[in-house]
């Protein structure tokens, strides 16, 4: 890698270049890329300022510590994240074909997701992959995945901006729902407002649900007697009767399509979309076995997930 084109002379796009100007703008910091790609401070540099030149544009503005995106940068890291995905499904077609998944599989995902709708999957996997061992880590907290050497996280939620690569696994629907008992006794909300005079039970500090309303997003801020950071506290609860709670329905599912939940302002849409999501360290040298998992994941899950077209059904 001692020897680059002079300028004037490239005419293509290098995609070691291309990627590597992605991974140091999420960064920040250049030198951190290039350790990553195996190169050192002044190639990775030489080959940034390559790609510039054969851009016609500045990509990233440098200093001695951190580099920040320039805007000319933002429009073509768009565009060259969709470059790289396609060149990884290109290489992971033949990959799989020339390599089989082996080796431990290192997996954390959220307790319930995993409990109701992978570990029932896993046996299949295994079955399909005998050369792949699975090492499954089921918790609520977020794990560094690159300090704790994990392969792939499962996570739900809004992706936020991250250093890490993110596949998404499935849609993640979220509905409000209570027991008709508790409707009963308490009456239907009509309205987003009104969720202000109903016992709400509420996961960890989220307070502030939002709606989609014909006059714009309202934010409402509940309250209730119960909080809590486990969604089946939260899912038992509401099946009791103590309130109206917002839940994913690949939790709720089942108590859906057997009436003991119902659901409640149906025509006041969530102002947020969530996914799942698979989440891995690099977009480089992505080992087959995080391939395979992700894939079949996916084709298991489906879109929409077979939970939204078959409540209470764990699709095998």
């Amino acid at each position: 890698m001692g020897e680059f084109l002079s300028e004037g002379t490239r005419d293509r796009l290098d995609l070691l270049d291309v990627a590597l100007f992605v991974r140091a703008a999420a960064l920040a910091n250049l030198s951190s890329a290039a350790r990553e790609f195996g190169l050192s401070p002044a190639v990775a540099s030489a080959r940034i300022a390559g790609l510039e030149r054969m851009l016609g544009a500045r990509l990233l503005h440098r200093t001695t510590r951190r580099v920040s995106v320039t805007q000319e940068g933002e429009i073509f890291a768009t565009h060259a994240r969709s470059l790289l995905d396609a060149a990884e499904a290109a290489r992971a077609s033949v990959g799989r074909a020339l390599e089989q998944p082996h080796g431990r599989l290192r997996v954390t995902m959220p307790s319930s997701l995993g409990r109701q709708h992978i570990s029932p999957l896993i046996p299949d996997f295994l079955r399909q992959y005998p050369a792949v061992t699975v090492d499954l880590r089921m918790t609520d907290q977020i794990v560094d995945v690159v300090d704790e050497g994990i392969d792939l996280a499962v996570r739900i939620g809004a992706l936020k901006d991250s250093t890490l690569v993110a596949r998404k696994l499935a849609s993640n629907r979220r509905v409000l729902c209570a027991s008709p008992a508790y409707l009963a006794q308490h009456g239907t909300p009509r309205h987003p407002a009104d969720l202000a005079q109903h016992e709400c039970v509420i996961l960890a500090n989220q307070r502030d649900w939002s709606f989609v309303t014909p006059t714009g997003v309202i934010d409402v801020r509940v309250s209730g007697r119960l909080v809590t950071d486990n969604g089946e506290v939260i899912r038992d609860a509401l099946a009791a009767g103590i309130g109206i709670g917002l839940k994913s329905t690949w939790s709720v599912a089942p108590l859906l399509a057997s009436g003991e939940l119902v659901t409640v302002l149906d025509d006041y849409p969530l102002a947020q979309t969530v996914a799942i999501w698979a989440v891995y360290p690099s977009r480089a040298f992505v080992p087959p076995k995080t391939l395979a998992f992700i894939e079949f994941l996916a084709g298991r899950f489906g879109e929409p997930p077979y939970w939204d077209r078959e409540p209470g059904r764990v699709q095998r």
